[in-house]
């Protein structure tokens, strides 16, 4: 791997494992919490973050081979049925190992090219991996705030 690409997939591992250590924590009870007044529960966050992920490495990275149905992203609000912590552990286990191969077979001179999406416009590969980091890590803190305060 080039050195600029190893150096952002570390920044990658490291930026997810706020959300990777609360994973290991969360109960199949904690599922349908929720803050009042939010309306998403752990389970949608969990799956939300999944969801994002493989569509980055999809639309971002362009791994075409991808399959994701981002029922969460397609649904935007949480339908209540993101309740199997299993389920929802395999596929965020599986979206990061996707995301994970999508930086890898990213070269150091691929992370200035520049991609568009509708969601946030303009974007170099490198600044599209900021955001996704920021994303997870973002939800890693409602989900923190949501297993500690949420009914």
């Amino acid at each position: 791997m080039d050195p600029r690409t190893t150096s952002l997939l570390a920044l990658f591992t490291e930026g997810r494992t706020r959300f990777t250590k609360l994973l290991d924590t969360l109960t199949e009870a904690d599922l349908p919490k929720k803050l009042a007044p939010g309306p998403n529960s752990i389970g949608f966050l969990v799956r939300h973050i999944g969801d994002v992920e493989m569509l980055f490495a999809k639309n971002v990275f362009g791994l075409k081979e991808v399959q994701v149905h981002a029922k969460t992203v397609i649904a935007q609000h949480d339908t209540g049925e993101w309740t199997d912590l299993a389920a929802l552990k395999t596929y965020v286990h599986e979206s990061a190992a996707t995301l994970q191969r999508a930086i890898e077979a990213t070269s150091d001179a691929e992370w200035e090219s520049v991609i568009e999406t509708k969601e946030f416009g303009r974007k170099t590969k490198a600044e599209a991996l900021g955001r996704i980091v920021t994303h997870t890590a973002y939800h890693a803190g409602q989900l923190a705030m949501i297993k500690k305060y949420g009914l």
